[in-house]
Protein backbone atom coordinates (compact mmCIF):
# COMPACT_ATOMS: atom_id res chain seq x y z
CA UNK A 1 0.00 0.00 0.00
CA UNK A 2 1.31 2.97 -1.15
CA UNK A 3 2.64 5.84 1.96
CA UNK A 4 -0.23 8.65 1.33
CA UNK A 5 0.85 10.17 5.16
CA UNK A 6 3.77 10.13 7.50
CA UNK A 7 3.64 11.00 11.14
CA UNK A 8 6.82 12.47 12.91
CA UNK A 9 7.79 12.01 16.61
CA UNK A 10 10.20 12.96 18.78
CA UNK A 11 10.49 10.94 21.84
CA UNK A 12 12.64 10.54 25.46
CA UNK A 13 15.78 12.57 25.84
CA UNK A 14 16.28 15.60 24.01
CA UNK A 15 19.12 16.27 21.65
CA UNK A 16 20.84 19.09 19.54
CA UNK A 17 19.82 18.23 16.16
CA UNK A 18 16.84 16.42 16.28
CA UNK A 19 14.94 19.93 14.66
CA UNK A 20 17.58 19.62 11.24
CA UNK A 21 16.26 15.74 11.73
CA UNK A 22 12.61 17.15 11.68
CA UNK A 23 13.30 19.35 9.04
CA UNK A 24 14.39 16.75 6.63
CA UNK A 25 11.86 14.46 7.10
CA UNK A 26 8.94 16.83 6.67
CA UNK A 27 10.70 18.36 3.42
CA UNK A 28 11.27 14.71 1.79
CA UNK A 29 7.87 13.80 2.22
CA UNK A 30 6.65 17.08 1.27
CA UNK A 31 8.60 16.74 -2.13
CA UNK A 32 7.43 13.50 -2.89
CA UNK A 33 3.49 14.26 -2.60
CA UNK A 34 3.27 12.80 1.26
CA UNK A 35 1.40 14.47 3.93
CA UNK A 36 3.28 15.10 6.97
CA UNK A 37 1.77 15.13 10.73
CA UNK A 38 3.68 16.20 13.62
CA UNK A 39 2.65 14.32 16.65
CA UNK A 40 3.78 16.59 19.62
CA UNK A 41 5.30 15.01 22.80
CA UNK A 42 6.23 11.45 21.59
CA UNK A 43 4.25 8.76 22.28
CA UNK A 44 2.73 10.49 25.14
CA UNK A 45 1.30 12.87 22.60
CA UNK A 46 0.00 10.30 20.10
CA UNK A 47 -1.87 8.74 22.36
CA UNK A 48 -3.38 12.25 23.87
CA UNK A 49 -3.96 12.63 19.95
CA UNK A 50 -1.59 15.83 20.02
CA UNK A 51 -1.24 15.73 16.08
CA UNK A 52 -1.01 18.43 13.79
CA UNK A 53 -1.04 19.19 9.64
CA UNK A 54 2.63 20.58 9.41
CA UNK A 55 4.14 21.86 5.71
CA UNK A 56 7.18 23.41 4.37
CA UNK A 57 6.82 26.61 6.45
CA UNK A 58 5.93 24.79 9.65
CA UNK A 59 10.11 23.64 9.93
CA UNK A 60 11.31 27.33 8.38
CA UNK A 61 14.02 28.74 10.88
CA UNK A 62 14.43 25.66 12.86
CA UNK A 63 17.74 24.15 11.61
CA UNK A 64 19.76 26.14 14.03
CA UNK A 65 18.10 25.69 17.23
CA UNK A 66 18.48 23.27 19.60
CA UNK A 67 15.84 20.93 21.48
CA UNK A 68 13.10 19.60 19.49
CA UNK A 69 9.86 21.96 17.74
CA UNK A 70 7.66 18.84 18.76
CA UNK A 71 8.58 18.11 21.95
CA UNK A 72 9.40 14.99 24.13
CA UNK A 73 8.19 13.34 26.99
CA UNK A 74 8.30 9.62 28.51
CA UNK A 75 5.38 7.74 27.92
CA UNK A 76 4.62 4.46 30.53
CA UNK A 77 0.76 3.97 28.82
CA UNK A 78 3.44 2.96 26.13
CA UNK A 79 5.45 0.01 26.96
CA UNK A 80 1.71 -1.64 27.90
CA UNK A 81 0.11 -3.84 25.01
CA UNK A 82 -2.74 -2.06 25.82
CA UNK A 83 -1.11 1.78 24.95
CA UNK A 84 0.42 0.35 22.13
CA UNK A 85 -2.71 -1.39 20.36
CA UNK A 86 -4.32 2.30 21.69
CA UNK A 87 -1.57 4.04 19.32
CA UNK A 88 -1.80 2.17 16.39
CA UNK A 89 -5.42 2.61 16.21
CA UNK A 90 -5.23 6.73 16.61
CA UNK A 91 -2.51 6.77 13.80
CA UNK A 92 -4.94 4.85 11.66
CA UNK A 93 -7.61 7.30 12.61
CA UNK A 94 -5.75 10.09 11.55
CA UNK A 95 -4.83 8.49 8.24
CA UNK A 96 -1.00 7.98 9.22
CA UNK A 97 0.60 5.11 7.17
CA UNK A 98 4.11 6.14 8.02
CA UNK A 99 5.70 6.91 11.33
CA UNK A 100 9.12 8.29 12.09
CA UNK A 101 10.37 8.09 15.42
CA UNK A 102 13.36 9.94 16.07
CA UNK A 103 14.89 8.96 19.72
CA UNK A 104 17.00 6.71 21.63
CA UNK A 105 16.56 2.79 22.25
CA UNK A 106 13.44 3.22 24.27
CA UNK A 107 11.88 4.62 21.59
CA UNK A 108 13.13 2.25 19.29
CA UNK A 109 11.44 -0.63 21.11
CA UNK A 110 7.95 1.29 21.09
CA UNK A 111 8.85 1.30 16.92
CA UNK A 112 9.25 -1.85 16.75
CA UNK A 113 5.80 -2.36 18.26
CA UNK A 114 4.16 0.12 16.33
CA UNK A 115 5.18 -1.60 13.15
CA UNK A 116 4.41 -5.04 14.42
CA UNK A 117 0.27 -3.88 14.62
CA UNK A 118 0.80 -2.63 10.93
CA UNK A 119 2.18 1.05 11.12
CA UNK A 120 4.90 1.17 8.72
CA UNK A 121 7.79 2.74 11.38
CA UNK A 122 11.07 3.78 11.16
CA UNK A 123 13.76 4.60 13.59
CA UNK A 124 16.25 7.59 13.58
CA UNK A 125 18.76 7.42 16.56
CA UNK A 126 18.76 10.97 18.36
CA UNK A 127 20.80 11.10 22.03
CA UNK A 128 23.81 12.91 22.95
CA UNK A 129 24.94 9.40 24.56
CA UNK A 130 26.06 7.86 21.30
CA UNK A 131 24.95 4.06 22.81
CA UNK A 132 23.08 2.85 19.85
CA UNK A 133 25.18 -0.30 18.83
CA UNK A 134 24.42 -0.10 15.50
CA UNK A 135 25.59 3.23 14.24
CA UNK A 136 28.99 5.60 14.42
CA UNK A 137 26.71 8.45 14.88
CA UNK A 138 24.07 9.26 16.75
CA UNK A 139 21.93 12.84 16.56
CA UNK A 140 23.53 15.40 19.31
CA UNK A 141 26.67 13.70 20.55
CA UNK A 142 28.47 15.74 18.62
CA UNK A 143 27.14 19.24 19.89
CA UNK A 144 27.09 17.98 23.53
CA UNK A 145 30.51 16.90 23.44
CA UNK A 146 31.49 20.18 22.07
CA UNK A 147 29.61 22.10 24.76
CA UNK A 148 31.56 19.77 27.55
CA UNK A 149 34.55 20.52 26.00
CA UNK A 150 34.13 24.26 26.18
CA UNK A 151 32.80 24.12 29.70
CA UNK A 152 35.27 22.18 30.93
CA UNK A 153 38.33 24.35 29.75
CA UNK A 154 36.38 27.10 31.73
CA UNK A 155 36.95 24.89 35.15
CA UNK A 156 40.24 24.31 33.84
CA UNK A 157 41.26 27.93 34.42
CA UNK A 158 39.74 28.38 37.39
CA UNK A 159 41.07 25.02 38.57
CA UNK A 160 44.66 25.80 37.70
CA UNK A 161 43.76 29.54 39.45
CA UNK A 162 43.09 27.92 42.70
CA UNK A 163 45.65 24.69 42.49
CA UNK A 164 42.84 22.41 42.99
CA UNK A 165 41.59 19.16 42.03
CA UNK A 166 38.41 19.79 39.35
CA UNK A 167 35.90 16.26 39.11
CA UNK A 168 33.79 17.68 36.27
CA UNK A 169 31.05 14.93 35.99
CA UNK A 170 29.64 14.78 32.43
CA UNK A 171 26.47 13.12 30.87
CA UNK A 172 26.09 9.68 28.98
CA UNK A 173 23.88 7.74 30.94
CA UNK A 174 25.32 3.97 31.58
CA UNK A 175 28.15 4.91 28.18
CA UNK A 176 31.61 6.61 28.60
CA UNK A 177 31.53 8.11 25.20
CA UNK A 178 31.24 12.06 26.30
CA UNK A 179 33.80 11.23 29.12
CA UNK A 180 36.59 9.73 26.51
CA UNK A 181 36.09 12.33 24.32
CA UNK A 182 36.46 15.09 26.42
CA UNK A 183 39.17 13.39 28.01
CA UNK A 184 41.33 13.59 24.76
CA UNK A 185 40.08 16.98 23.67
CA UNK A 186 40.55 18.43 27.34
CA UNK A 187 43.68 17.05 28.48
CA UNK A 188 42.53 15.79 31.47
CA UNK A 189 44.74 13.70 33.70
CA UNK A 190 42.36 11.13 34.81
CA UNK A 191 39.26 9.83 33.03
CA UNK A 192 36.59 7.47 34.09
CA UNK A 193 34.47 5.36 32.44
CA UNK A 194 31.88 2.92 33.40
CA UNK A 195 33.26 0.63 30.84
CA UNK A 196 36.20 0.44 32.65
CA UNK A 197 36.37 2.05 35.68
CA UNK A 198 37.37 -0.31 38.51
CA UNK A 199 36.59 1.86 41.73
CA UNK A 200 39.79 2.21 42.84
CA UNK A 201 39.83 5.74 43.82
CA UNK A 202 43.67 4.80 45.59
CA UNK A 203 45.15 4.74 41.86
CA UNK A 204 43.58 8.48 41.79
CA UNK A 205 44.65 9.64 44.99
CA UNK A 206 48.33 8.37 44.59
CA UNK A 207 48.53 10.22 40.75
CA UNK A 208 47.15 13.46 42.25
CA UNK A 209 49.74 13.42 44.40
CA UNK A 210 52.66 12.58 42.60
CA UNK A 211 51.62 15.10 40.04
CA UNK A 212 51.59 17.52 42.32
CA UNK A 213 54.95 16.47 43.52
CA UNK A 214 56.02 17.36 39.64
CA UNK A 215 54.91 20.78 39.64
CA UNK A 216 51.55 20.52 38.51
CA UNK A 217 48.90 23.18 39.30
CA UNK A 218 45.51 21.10 38.69
CA UNK A 219 44.17 17.82 38.48
CA UNK A 220 40.95 17.59 36.45
CA UNK A 221 39.24 14.27 36.20
CA UNK A 222 36.23 13.76 34.08
CA UNK A 223 33.52 11.43 35.35
CA UNK A 224 31.28 9.83 33.72
CA UNK A 225 27.38 10.13 34.46
CA UNK A 226 27.50 6.45 34.78
CA UNK A 227 29.27 6.39 37.49
CA UNK A 228 28.24 9.61 39.25
CA UNK A 229 28.49 10.65 43.39
CA UNK A 230 31.27 13.12 41.46
CA UNK A 231 30.44 15.38 45.11
CA UNK A 232 30.97 12.68 47.63
CA UNK A 233 34.04 11.56 45.56
CA UNK A 234 35.66 14.91 45.58
CA UNK A 235 35.44 15.03 49.38
CA UNK A 236 37.42 11.69 49.63
CA UNK A 237 40.27 12.49 47.35
CA UNK A 238 40.34 16.01 49.44
CA UNK A 239 40.72 14.06 52.64
CA UNK A 240 42.71 11.64 51.56
CA UNK A 241 45.19 14.29 49.92
CA UNK A 242 44.86 17.66 51.57
CA UNK A 243 44.09 19.00 48.06
CA UNK A 244 41.19 21.42 47.59
CA UNK A 245 38.91 19.36 45.43
CA UNK A 246 35.74 20.57 43.91
CA UNK A 247 32.99 18.86 41.86
CA UNK A 248 31.09 20.21 38.97
CA UNK A 249 27.95 18.59 36.97
CA UNK A 250 27.71 20.00 34.04
CA UNK A 251 23.88 18.53 33.98
CA UNK A 252 21.76 19.22 31.49
CA UNK A 253 23.46 22.42 29.61
CA UNK A 254 24.77 19.19 27.29
CA UNK A 255 21.51 19.07 26.25
CA UNK A 256 21.22 22.37 24.84
CA UNK A 257 22.19 24.92 22.65
CA UNK A 258 22.67 25.31 18.81
CA UNK A 259 23.75 21.75 16.61
CA UNK A 260 26.48 21.79 15.10
CA UNK A 261 27.48 21.87 11.28
CA UNK A 262 28.03 17.81 11.91
CA UNK A 263 24.70 17.82 13.94
CA UNK A 264 22.87 19.66 11.25
CA UNK A 265 24.21 17.72 8.29
CA UNK A 266 24.05 14.21 9.48
CA UNK A 267 20.81 14.63 11.22
CA UNK A 268 19.31 16.42 8.07
CA UNK A 269 20.87 13.41 5.90
CA UNK A 270 19.14 10.68 8.07
CA UNK A 271 15.75 12.51 8.12
CA UNK A 272 15.53 12.23 4.21
CA UNK A 273 16.46 8.45 4.13
CA UNK A 274 13.94 8.06 6.86
CA UNK A 275 11.10 8.75 4.34
CA UNK A 276 12.88 7.25 1.68
CA UNK A 277 12.49 3.88 3.72
CA UNK A 278 9.33 4.08 4.01
CA UNK A 279 8.60 5.21 0.25
CA UNK A 280 10.12 1.82 -0.76
CA UNK A 281 7.94 0.28 1.12
CA UNK A 282 9.97 -0.62 4.55
CA UNK A 283 9.20 -0.77 8.39
CA UNK A 284 10.66 -1.85 11.30
CA UNK A 285 14.40 -0.14 10.34
CA UNK A 286 16.45 1.75 11.68
CA UNK A 287 18.54 4.05 10.23
CA UNK A 288 22.65 4.07 10.99
CA UNK A 289 25.57 5.76 10.04
CA UNK A 290 28.05 2.45 9.90
CA UNK A 291 31.43 2.76 8.43
CA UNK A 292 31.26 6.31 7.05
CA UNK A 293 27.82 5.23 5.26
CA UNK A 294 24.10 5.62 5.96
CA UNK A 295 23.04 2.76 5.78
CA UNK A 296 19.35 0.67 7.74
CA UNK A 297 19.25 -2.03 10.16
CA UNK A 298 15.90 -4.29 11.18
CA UNK A 299 15.11 -2.39 14.68
CA UNK A 300 15.00 -5.76 16.60
CA UNK A 301 18.45 -6.74 15.53
CA UNK A 302 19.97 -3.31 16.32
CA UNK A 303 18.78 -3.31 19.71
CA UNK A 304 20.15 -6.73 20.06
CA UNK A 305 23.19 -5.68 19.51
CA UNK A 306 26.29 -4.52 22.41
CA UNK A 307 28.75 -1.63 21.92
CA UNK A 308 31.85 -0.72 24.05
CA UNK A 309 34.44 1.77 24.29
CA UNK A 310 37.09 1.34 21.23
CA UNK A 311 40.05 -0.66 22.65
CA UNK A 312 42.31 1.24 20.59
CA UNK A 313 40.92 4.49 21.37
CA UNK A 314 41.16 3.93 25.58
CA UNK A 315 44.54 2.68 25.48
CA UNK A 316 45.56 5.69 23.61
CA UNK A 317 43.39 8.14 25.91
CA UNK A 318 45.81 6.20 29.13
CA UNK A 319 48.72 7.17 27.26
CA UNK A 320 48.20 10.58 26.76
CA UNK A 321 45.62 11.57 29.99
CA UNK A 322 48.42 11.46 32.76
Amino acid sequence: MAIKTIGVLTSGGDAPGMNAAIRAVVRTAIHNGINVKGIMRGYAGLLQEEIVDMDSTSVSEIIHRGGTILYTARCQEFTTAEGQKKGAEICRKHGIDGVVVIGGDGSFQGAGKLSALGINTIGIPGTIDLDIACTDYTIGFDTAVNTAMEAIDKVRDTSTSHERCSIIEVMGRNAGYIALWCGFANGAEDVLLPERYDGNEQVLIDRIIENRKRGKKHHIIINAEGIGHSTSMAKRIEAATGIETRATILGYMQRGGAPTCKDRVYASIMGAKAVELLLAGKSNRLVAYKNGEYVDFDIQEALAMTKDIPEDQFRISKLLVR
